[in-house]
This record gives C-alpha cells, structure tokens and sequence, in this order.
C-alpha cells in the first residue's frame, strides 16, 4: 500500500477507491481534483472532510487541484438530496467562489515553487460558454441511460422527481473531469462517498472518448456516535466564514464533541501525529473531566480556520464562561453570540420576555417551564422565579448598548443588547 493510501486509511479518510489506484500510486506522484459548488457563500466543517483529504495529498507530493463549481452550481448536484435546491442568480455563484478560495487557502498551498503547488480553477471558464451541441455529440453520447440510472444520485431521485437539469449534473461533473484530464494532466478525482457515482461517470467518459484509465477515491461520510450525520448544530450549520459562525461558536462546536467522537476527529480534522494523538486519548482517558482532548481538537481546527489569535481569543472566552467571571470588562464578551432588541420594547425587562428576545426560549410557556426546571441562568445566576423582573443593576456595558448574558443549561449563550 502506498503512503497515501496507509495515511488515508489510518486517519479514518478512506472508504473506497476504483481498481488500479494503488499501482498508480506506486510509479509517481499524481494530479487530482476535489470540488466544490458554490451554493452558499462559505464552507461548512461537514466540507472538511475533502479538503482534508486534498490536503494530505499535497502534504504526500501530490498535485490537488481545487475546483469551483462556478459551471455546475448553475445546476445542483442531486447528490444526496430529497428536492431541487433553487437556482441561485450567476453574480451570487461567482460572489461564493471568490469566498470559497480564501478560505481553502488556510489549508492548501496555493503559492510557492514546489512543483505540487495546489491550483484554483473555476469550471465556470469553460461550461458556461460549452455549446449544447458539441456538448451532446462529444460527451452525451459516452453516458448510456442504463448507466446513469443505476446511480443512486439519480435512482432515489426518480419516484420524487428529478430535472433534467438535475439529471444532467452527471454528465457535466464527467466533462470536468475529461477537460482537467486534457489540460491539467488530472488523473484522480476525490471526494466524499455519496460522489462515488459521479467520479465513475467522469472515468467511463474518459475511457470512452480517449482510451485511457482515470482512478477515483472516496471519503467517508463522517457521523458522530449516535448516528447523526457530522456537522450540524442546534443553531444548523457550522461555517468556515466568521460572519455566519464566530470563531466562538466555532470553538464550542468542537469542544462540544463526545468522548466517543474525539479521537476519531482528532484524526479526521488535524494534522496532528497519530502517536501524538494516541498520547493525547491516553491523558484524555485517565481524566475525562478536564476535556484535554476536546481542548487540543477546538485549538487545533480553529487556529487552522480562523487564525491563532482568533483561536486564543475563543480559548479566553470560554475559559471565562466556564468559570462564571465573564463581565464588561471581559473582551472575550464580544465573542458570544448576540442578539439586539429595542430597549422599548421591553419596557418591564421580564425574564421571560428576555429569553424569548435571545431565542433560548421557543415561547412564553417554553420560558416558563425552563425557569422552573432551573434550566436558564442570567449572568451567571439561575433565574428561579417566572415572574422576575431585571433591575438596572443587572444590565452590563456602556449607555444606549446596555447588555445581560443569558445561558440555556451548560453550554448555550447569548449576549442580549438592550438598544435604546
């Protein structure tokens, strides 16, 4: 077995590749590609898993290619998906790749003399001015029907129903991989599991129109251990852009992780040493309490994100909360989550209304019933009466900015500013 293939394998990164791969592997370095469609304007920690992968391909002397989706976001990958996603306008997709790019930067290296340098391309370039009849006559003709129906990107699709622009994502993903096989020397296509189906399309095309053998390679799809697929949160998506997720949040996201899970992502989602990260599970086993392997995973992928300072920033600021001594004078207090409302339309300052203005309560009653099970805290303290009013002392920060900090059992903040 090669040494990316045993690096892959021994960090929980592979699930599956075409035959033929490892003695490819064997005789030299190899150009890939990873993609990404442009459908929101950051990435979220459930694309982490391909760009790490992309990552170790680089780190292993590989080429990885990174393409954008500019082309084929214009489409929608039915992958995995129960319904059509809408169709975003073209200013949207090419606003979100330009995005995207920097935030892969952060893993890949883009510049450089080395010879594996990571390249930037945009399918946009050349799918967006393809014309329709040398696309059917040069490409369509190598996908049989047969073939793309026994897909299941298109056959779990077929009793809800499914476009043919959606149908047709297949075959332009397959394009791809023929024009960077034809410009790029791209050999490989990687990815996660669920695009197995694609990344064959692109190997049969290529075999098809060229008589020559391309090889794919897929990452698993990560779950946590009671099933649930990885990345999400009670707020939804974790994102890579600080402007949708804090690099707050985006710490406690990761300390958050289950004893079950934290060894695995250690692996998954840090280019830590495997005997440095069995030596961190040991410590973390003898003493679970103290979180030490939730620590190093939180720092580790926030400082690759969002930078060291924002890592340290978001390590003081919950270090802070935990211990109950966060207050105005606290910086780290700008890194909660925060939520405004008018002053004026909270004239009583009641506690139940102030849960409902943070969110952390559904309604009245789910405020109430929280209160009395002592599941809401207000600077610190349980809130222990449903009919509590705050008094001025209560209130936090600078005149016309006034705030309190609100916490849903252990783990969930908002910083509430009361604007006058």
């Amino acid at each position: 077995m090669t040494e990316l293939l045993k690096t892959l394998t021994a960090r929980g990164l592979f699930q599956d590749a075409t035959p033929g791969l490892a003695e490819r592997l064997a005789k030299g370095p190899i150009t890939a590609y990873v993609g990404f469609d442009p459908t929101a304007n950051s990435l979220h920690v459930g694309n982490l898993i391909p760009v790490m992968g992309a990552a170790w391909l680089q780190r292993l002397g590989h080429t990885p290619i990174v393409l954008i989706g500019g082309g084929t976001g214009m489409v929608g990958d039915p992958s995995g998906k129960r319904s059509e996603r809408p169709i975003l306008p073209l200013e949207q997709i090419d606003r979100n790749a330009l995005a995207i790019r920097h935030q892969l930067a952060r893993f890949l290296s883009f510049e450089g003399k080395e010879k594996n340098a990571a390249r930037m391309r945009n399918n946009a370039d050349w799918l967006r001015q393809l014309p329709l009849m040398d696309f059917l006559r040069e490409t369509g003709k190598h996908l049989t029907l047969g073939f793309m129906l026994q897909k299941e990107s298109v056959r779990s699709r077929l009793e809800s129903g499914i476009s043919y622009t959606e149908f047709s994502y297949m075959a332009i993903q397959a394009y791809d991989f023929w024009h960077l096989f034809q410009t790029e020397g791209c050999e490989l296509q990687v990815g996660g599991s669920d695009q197995w189906g694609n990344i064959t399309a692109g190997i049969e095309l290529v075999r098809k129109r060229e008589g020559q053998q391309l090889h794919g390679l897929v990452f698993p799809l990560v779950t946590d251990s009671s099933g649930a697929k990885f990345g999400k949160s009670e707020v939804g998506n974790i994102w890579l852009d600080p402007a949708r997720t804090s690099p707050y949040q985006f710490y406690q996201f990761w300390i958050n992780t289950d004893d079950r899970d934290v060894e695995r992502y250690l692996k998954l989602f840090t280019f830590l040493p495997l005997d440095q990260i069995a030596d961190i599970a040991g410590a973390h086993a003898h003493d679970p309490g103290r979180r030490l392997a939730q620590r190093q995973l939180a720092k580790e992928v926030t400082s690759r994100v969002h930078g060291t300072a924002a890592a340290e920033q978001a390590m003081e600021t919950s270090q802070l909360l935990f211990s109950g001594s966060l207050n105005q004078s606290d910086p780290g207090g700008s890194e909660l989550p925060e939520r405004r409302v008018s002053r004026a339309t909270l004239p009583q300052l009641s506690v139940v209304e102030l849960l409902l203005a943070s969110g952390l309560a559904t309604s009245k009653a789910d405020a109430r019933r929280g209160i009395q099970g002592r599941g809401f805290y207000l600077n610190d303290e349980p809130i222990e009466a449903v009919d509590r009013e705050l008094t001025e002392d209560e209130l936090q920060g600078p005149a016309g900015g006034r705030y309190v900090i609100l916490r849903k059992g252990k783990k969930n903040y908002v910083r509430l500013v009361l604007e006058s």
